[in-house]
């Protein structure tokens, strides 16, 4: 701190702790306060700004402003103490405003307000409490949200940190990492015991929440259950194994379950993806079904591929060892587990544990990837690429015809976001009634015949699973919705399932029926999907017999990094097929990348795939390319290398809007650092995407033709970015209105109200970070050879808990027509409704602000669709006879 600071704040000390005078002595009792602030004075009136004045005195512009308050509450603390000391010797209140200086007794009656005097006094208090609160617990998080937890302002919290610095109470910020978002932190403050270092508070298990969040209760007044209980077992002797030469194989991955039975109850979904935990020792993993022909005693069948005799230990999948995620699989946060009233009348835990059930899969996105779009025709890929790029163009349009400025710069800001991130992974419009289906087998259905009932009966329609191999892999098939054992296991009006045989699901690159989707696109009249024949190649290829560990005596390493790899195989797959390999190639490489996506889950030998398949020639003829003198491999097309992942040096902050829309990043303070075992300086990044980083996509492409209507699109929508993110700067502010807020009152304390629910998450949030890094740090310490899906899972799993244990719940604003009205009339200042916005949710507030015409069915046609459901129809039945979109049915089923 420079000399003049000092000599100003050894006069002016702390409040009542520090200085070179006792409080109250002098002429003047708060003369400290006093001098400080007159010194403020004099150096503004000599033309020095704030930031001027900050630097001179040796403060952050923060740290000055907290002085000032704190300055101006003394003064005023002192005030007060003389008002009362007055005023308890009889003076009159205009006695007292004239010994004291003021022009009349209002001022002497504010000062005698016990409320103003409680607002006043907050910051000290708020110190002494966190103090008690240090003393208690240790390192303290004091970040965003916590005044409010303090029903205080955020000013008055920095005071009282501020006071707590002064007494050697170090206040530290950092981040947490966000366990499910690699990458990217959570920033946190801290204030901390006195002594304590920069580097404790990543000790995460130390650092505590001002209120005990353990202790969450439900609004009547029970303990909030955790989002996961350790599941309940179901004895082996209710269960029987279906084996390959039974049929098994044909349904292999299904678990059927007796209708009826309190404890194996799917609830209201007709399918669902199940774990079911075995004599405490082992689990079932599947899709599981009713079914009505059980043998007798058996309340559980279970489909394998195994063969007759392979013990049920084999059969079955053995639990892990933790006691957070035996199944080492997410069960579903909301509704994953349910509880039945058993004959005693008491809440049992069900045995069901769903990971998704029926309505889960048909919710996915319905844009058309790049790894099956850019392996079709060029006529296709230009139509959906135009039409996506059209969509764009008309939603940038509507949000500039807004007339609130602020939700105008809101809707700006996200449309932005979207452009960029469209840019990066190039999903293009969906087609017609495209929708994701998860498969189930049917046993009776013809290879070229599909269990369909949210489509037409009669028409054709394809089916695309992902990875995506090629053309070779979509099977067309013709709807039939009076297939029998279709509407017996499926029912008429399933959600978003389809049934196949085994045979078809061999050619989705191997598809299981435990919970594989894949995606259906209606064809015909001007849809076309290039669909060829298998390739000869993958006939009769089973991965785990090649490459499992009975093919071979010979130790090999384990795989733990699925998803990179599998996005390795899936570039050389899509750079392949551009660059016009031949179908042995092709088959080759699918060969490959079949072995590489059961790997890890199936312990197969994937090296040994890879040399057998000639990867490595394939990867240098595809892939192999000459960058400034020197040769590369790895993602040769605009397709592949638009996600591929790129380093850049480390960024801090949100980024600057240049003039024409691009964003300009700052570089971390940290940007450097030395590397203990080598001794050599290095840079700090952080990941992004090539895309991402360039400003015109050519520059990835090699040439192909699809390559190049995928530039065009690309380019499209990084410019309707900049554009929109140039708008959103030139944009003005909201006309506050004080009639407006006095019409709309109630209106404007509603939102107040809900806002502040929604910033009170906040601190919730932060703990649960710190808490899931906390619980997966140390099992990553118990258990180092985690691989890299163990890990993240781990996280999910980690999280999920945590936010349940401390009551973690994005609330979002949800703003009601007439609470729209008031934003809309001015009623809320900018800065509030831009916090408003900010915590609503996006779809929400864009319906809001671009109405859709949207249209709610009648009464009667609503019955219509109950009855013809009871009456057996299916859904695209139904659909047709009231003229709407399957989607509408199954939504008022």
């Amino acid at each position: 701190m420079n000399p003049v600071a000092e000599e100003i704040l050894m006069h002016y000390g702390m409040p009542r702790r520090s200085g070179r005078y006792p409080w109250g002595s002098g002429d003047n009792p708060y003369q400290h306060s006093g001098d400080f602030l007159s010194r403020i004075d004099e150096l503004k009136s000599q033309g020095l700004r704030e930031t001027e004045i900050a630097e001179q005195l040796g403060l952050t512009t923060t740290q000055l402003r907290t002085q000032m308050s704190l300055a101006k509450d003394e003064r005023r603390s002192l005030q007060v103490a003389t008002a009362k000391g007055l005023r308890e010797k009889g003076y009159s209140l205009n006695e007292i405003a004239e010994k004291m200086g003021f022009a009349n007794d209002s001022s002497v009656r504010s000062l005698l307000n016990e409320n103003s005097e409680a607002r006043m006094n907050q910051a000290k208090t708020t110190a002494d409490f966190l103090k008690k609160m240090i003393d208690e617990k240790g390192m303290i998080d004091v970040g965003t949200g916590v005044e409010r937890e303090l029903g205080i302002s955020r000013e008055k919290l920095n005071q009282a940190l501020y006071i707590l610095e002064m007494e050697g109470y170090p206040v530290y910020g950092g981040g947490v990492p966000q366990v499910t978002n690699p990458g990217k932190q959570t920033n946190i403050k801290v204030i901390c015991p006195p002594g304590t270092e920069h580097r404790e508070i990543y000790d995460f298990d130390n650092v505590h929440s001002v209120k005990d969040y353990d202790q969450i209760l439900s609004e009547d007044g029970q303990k909030v259950r955790p989002a996961f209980q350790y599941p309940e077992s179901m004895d082996s002797s209710r269960l029987k194994i279906n084996y390959a030469e039974d049929g098994g194989i044909q349904k292999d991955g299904v678990i059927e379950i007796r209708r009826g039975v309190d404890d194996l109850s799917l609830g209201d979904s007709h399918y669902a993806q199940v774990r079911i935990m075995v004599d405490g020792t082992h689990y079932l993993k599947g899709m599981a079904v009713y079914s009505d022909d059980l043998p007798d005693g058996v309340d559980v069948l279970f489909n394998t591929n195994k063969k007759v005799g392979t013990p049920m230990t084999d059969v079955l999948k053995k639990i892990k060892d933790d006691p957070d995620n035996p199944f080492g699989s997410l069960i579903k946060e909301h509704g994953g587990q349910s509880y039945y009233i058993d004959k005693d009348g008491n809440e049992r835990l069900s045995l069901i544990n769903k990971r998704a059930e029926e309505g889960d899969w048909g919710e996915w996105s319905d844009h058309l990837p790049s790894q099956f779009l850019s392996k079709q025709s060029m006529t296709l890929i230009k139509k959906q690429l135009d039409l996506a790029s059209a969509d764009k163009v008309a939603e940038y349009d509507e949000i500039c015809a807004l007339t609130n400025p602020t939700v105008k710069k809101a809707l700006l800001k996200s449309f932005a976001d979207d452009c960029d991130s469209a840019a990066v992974h190039l999903q293009a419009a969906a087609l017609p009634r495209q929708k994701y289906q998860v498969i189930l087998p049917l046993t009776t259905i013809k290879d070229t015949e599909v269990y369909a009932p949210n489509y037409k009966n009669g028409e054709q329609v394809a089916l695309i699973r992902y990875p995506h191999g090629g053309t070779f892999e979509i099977p067309v098939l013709t709807v039939n919705n009076k297939q029998p054992e279709g509407k017996k296991v499926l029912g008429n009006t399933p959600k978003d399932a389809i049934g196949i045989n085994s045979k078809v699901a061999e050619r989705l690159s191997g598809a299981d029926f435990d919970g594989d989707t894949v995606m259906v696109i209606p064809t015909g009249g001007k849809i076309k999907i290039t669909s060829t024949h298998p390739l000869k190649g993958l006939e009769g290829f089973d991965p785990k017999e090649k490459y499992g560990p009975a093919s071979t005596t010979q130790p090999y390493k384990r795989m733990k990094n699925t998803q990179t790899e599998m996005g390795k195989v899936s570039n050389l797959i899509t750079d392949m097929t551009l660059k016009g390999a031949t179908e042995d190639e092709l088959a080759r490489a699918v060969r490959h990348s079949m072995v590489v996506i059961d790997a890890e889950k199936h312990n197969l030998d994937y090296k040994r795939s890879e040399q057998d398949n000639g990867i490595a020639s394939l990867k240098k003829k595809y892939q192999g390319r000459v960058e400034d003198g020197k040769y590369k491999e790895g993602a040769a097309t605009l397709i592949s290398r638009a996600k591929s992942e790129v380093s850049v040096p480390k960024r801090k902050g949100s980024p600057t809007i240049n003039e024409d829309g691009s964003l300009s990043y700052k570089t971390a303070d940290d940007l450097t650092y030395v590397d203990k075992k080598t001794g050599k300086t290095k840079t700090r990044t952080q990941a992004s995407t090539q895309m991402a980083e360039t400003k015109d996509a050519r520059t990835l492409s090699s040439g192909t033709p699809q390559e190049e209507a995928y530039a065009s699109y690309a380019n499209k929508m990084k410019s309707l970015a900049n554009q929109a993110r140039k708008e959103m700067v030139s944009t003005g502010k909201i006309p506050y209105s004080a009639s407006a807020k006095a019409a709309y009152q109630n209106e404007v304390d509603s939102l107040n109200a809900k806002l502040n629910v929604a910033l009170k998450n906040a601190p919730r949030e932060r703990q649960a970070q710190v808490i899931a890094n906390a619980t997966v740090t140390a099992k990553k310490q118990a258990n180092p050879d985690m691989t890299n899906a163990e890990i993240k899972k781990a996280n999910q799993q980690a999280l999920t808990s945590a936010r349940a244990q401390v009551g973690a719940e994005r609330k979002p604003v949800i703003i009601t027509d007439r609470e729209w009205e008031a934003i809309q009339a001015g009623a809320i200042s900018e800065s509030k409704l831009t916090q408003i916005l900010n915590n609503a949710d996006i779809d929400s507030l864009r319906q809001r602000a671009t109405p859709r015409a949207t249209t709610a069915l009648s009464t009667a046609k609503q019955s219509k669709i109950a009855s013809m459901s009871a009456s057996g129809y299916s859904t695209s039945e139904i659909a047709e006879a009231l003229g709407v979109s399957t989607s509408t049915v199954s939504k008022y089923l």
